[in-house]
This record gives C-alpha cells, structure tokens and sequence, in this order.
C-alpha cells in the first residue's frame, strides 16, 4: 500500500500523524476566514464524501474478488491516505 499499511501499525501511526496535521492546517485556514475558509469547507465536506465512496467500493470490489479482509481493508486506506498526503502537500505549501 505504499507508505501506510493497514496491518503496520507503525504505518497507521504514521497516517493518524499526518491526519492530525491536516487538521490543525485546515482549522488554521477556517479560522483565517473569508473566501479561501468558505473554499476549504466546501472542499473538505465533498472529499470527505467521495473518499468514503471510493474506499467503499475498494473494499467491496477485494471483497468480491475473494481476497481477505486484511487485503481489503489496505486497499480501502489508499484512497484515504492518498489523499491525506495531498492535503498536507496543499495547506502545508510543500
């Protein structure tokens, strides 16, 4: 899976940092206020809803395809940390 796997717990530490990141950015930018916090909400509440859509549809189609649910549940993070690791990049400026 990359840089985080579901059964590596140091891995999902890691992910959970990294979250706990994106969090503290995005307050930092509501807080700012205006247009760019407006923006930021909109997006954070439609990716948050396509994330959970494609993480469903990772997990079923491993499912459906007869892998474990060890398997499926790695494949259902990619898009989730995919796109945490993105928004760190964009609030952070790196």
């Amino acid at each position: 899976m990359g840089r985080y796997g579901a059964d590596d717990m140091a891995g999902l530490f890691a992910l959970g940092m990294e979250s706990w990141m994106v969090v503290g950015l995005r307050l930092a930018k509501l807080a700012g206020g205006g247009m760019p916090a407006l923006i930021e909400a909109q997006r954070m509440i439609l990716e948050k809803q396509s994330a959970a859509i494609e993480a469903q549809m990772e997990a079923t189609t491993a499912l459906a395809l007869g892998y474990s649910h060890a398997i499926a549940g790695r494949r259902a993070m990619k898009p989730i940390a995919r796109r945490v690791r993105a928004n760190r990049r964009r609030l952070s400026g790196k």
